[in-house]
């Protein structure tokens, strides 16, 4: 269910300022991203996962405040991380 280190060296790279950048807004809405997308994958097989489901909600709304404060603070990296993720239909 979690990441693979070199999944999130990958992320860190593409959404990263630098090569050891793993803190800036974007790198960690990147990395809940990834995190959210496998964990949907998982309650496809495992629907009563109920504890897992709260692990989920929690990222979930991590990744919102992050996505309200870059869109607070910076309007043009947001719109740019948005499209790159495909989050706002």
């Amino acid at each position: 269910m979690a990441l693979d280190n070199s999944v999130k060296e990958e992320i860190v790279k593409k959404y990263g300022k630098s090569a050891g950048d793993c803190g800036s807004s974007e790198v960690q809405i990147a990395l809940l991203t990834a995190n959210i997308n496998s964990l949907s994958d998982h309650f496809s097989k495992n629907s009563k996962d109920v504890h897992s489901k709260r692990g989920l909600l929690k990222m979930v709304m991590k990744r919102r405040s992050l996505i309200k404060y870059l869109k607070k603070k910076d309007i043009s990296s947001y719109e740019n991380l948005i499209k790159q993720l495909g989050l706002r239909k």
